[in-house]
């Protein structure tokens, strides 16, 4: 919106979710929307979610172009026929994945190109590293005494980021991003055990998001806007200390600015470990800045403020080790060897 701010451009957003734009889930209320825009010969911006975009297709509006982030989503059976029919209605269509996903036995696969067109741009995580644009990733084991319990994981997971919130260093201002096996999981983590307590002794404020029970900063339920801004808030504060726990919500497309370390407690598939990582490998705001200025140059690692993002994978003396080897081989395949994070559909 900084950028077209002062024009005639008219939002809306098409979706269940908070926002203080126009919004709805209505065919008919958008298309009377966009049309009364159009009519005045001004702009409109439809934001939309995979979920929802048949509903756009059912308004019978046009459409000039329509850009499909995190594009590996249109392959699911679900969400597929309504972006094939986007893209013949639409004059432009493009699509924007770091992880795609392709497929030989149907025609979902992101290698369908009469659906989702040719490749027109391919950068290499390597490249992106080189430019100062990502960081590399390190890749951190962390070996417990604990046993993985099944009726009990949450009191496992529990000491588990207890002890590596332990681990870190005291004096730096640690922002901690936690995948968690499931919405349960996250629930009985919270709710009946002391880790809240524990964190809070530590100076932590704990945020968490699952679908199931919605956002929360601390003890307090938030809407999803106001949680995002907290964490975009709490993410420039170079003093403030948090744990963010979410199971699938932030997996990808979310910038969620300042995190230093990720901890993973459960087995990811390809794409979701390649999107998890994502989320810890942004550039330190100020290192940002510097780079930008020239102050400071790429891979300058001495001088940054966060020279990598930190991937913790618990190692239990039950469960984990397999689950370091076939992370760090993710890891060389994309930031090594430049290789896309593909799966199969």
């Amino acid at each position: 919106m900084t950028h077209i701010s002062g024009t005639w451009t008219h939002v809306a957003h098409c979706h269940s979710g908070e926002t203080h734009h126009f919004s709805t889930t209505k065919s008919d209320k958008l298309a009377l929307f966009n049309d009364t825009a159009r009519a005045a010969n001004e702009s409109c911006i439809i934001f939309t979610t995979y979920h929802s975009l048949r509903r756009v297709v059912d308004s019978g509006i046009d459409v000039d172009a329509i850009y499909f982030d995190e594009a590996h989503n249109a392959c699911t059976r679900n969400f597929f026929i309504p972006v094939a029919a986007m893209t013949e209605i639409a004059d432009m269509k493009y699509f924007f994945t770091a992880t795609p996903r392709i497929s030989n036995r149907h025609n979902r696969g992101m290698n369908n190109v009469a659906i989702f067109g040719p490749t027109l741009c391919n950068v290499p995580a390597p490249e992106l590293i080189e430019g100062g644009h990502i960081l590399p990733p390190t890749i951190v084991p962390f070996e417990t005494d604990h046993s993985v319990d099944k009726k009990n994981p949450h009191l496992v997971h529990s000491n588990t980021v207890q002890d590596v919130i332990d681990s870190l260093d005291e004096t730096a201002a640690s922002k901690v991003l936690v995948a968690v096996p499931s919405s349960r999981v996250l629930g009985n983590i919270l709710g009946s055990t002391d880790l809240l307590h524990e964190l809070s002794q530590r100076g932590y404020d704990v945020l968490h998001v699952t679908s199931k029970f919605g956002a929360y900063v601390n003890r307090t339920k938030v809407s999803r806007e106001v949680f995002f801004e907290t964490l975009t808030q709490w993410g420039k504060e170079k003093d403030r200390k948090f744990v963010l726990f979410h199971y699938s919500i932030l997996s990808e497309g979310i910038n969620v600015p300042g995190l230093t370390h990720v901890i993973m407690l459960r087995n990811l598939n390809v794409v979701e470990m390649a999107q998890t990582i994502g989320r810890g490998i942004r550039l330190d705001r100020d290192d940002a800045e510097r780079l930008q200025s020239g102050a400071l140059l790429p891979q300058q690692w001495a001088l940054y403020n966060k020279p990598t993002g930190f991937v913790t994978v618990p190692v239990h003396r039950n469960y984990g080790a397999h689950v370091i080897k076939r992370l760090q081989r993710i890891v060389d395949e994309i930031f090594v060897k430049g290789i896309p994070a593909t799966a199969l559909v």
